[in-house]
């Protein structure tokens, strides 16, 4: 079976992240002040074959973990679309 699988990686809390950062400033440029943080992070869709949805999770945490995210600076979360 073929499943996508949805990677959401993003900076870890207590980090800084100045992508967020700079979009908060333009967000402010633009007189948009109601919105108080920004966390800027990636969204990974993969499509996998497997032969049910626990080994297809298996491989999109292997995915994360060696690749998709840093673990020194992001947590990762992975869901079956």
């Amino acid at each position: 079976m073929i499943f996508t699988v949805q990677v959401k990686v993003m900076p870890l809390q207590n980090l800084l992240d100045p992508q967020g950062k700079a979009v908060l400033g333009g967000l402010q440029n633009l007189q948009i002040h109601s919105i108080s943080d920004v966390r800027v992070g990636k969204h990974i869709d993969l499509k996998i074959e497997a032969g049910n949805k626990d080994e297809a999770l298996s491989i999109a945490n292997d995915a994360a973990k060696k690749l998709l995210a840093n673990p020194v600076m992001e947590m990762f979360e992975v869901a079956i679309l």
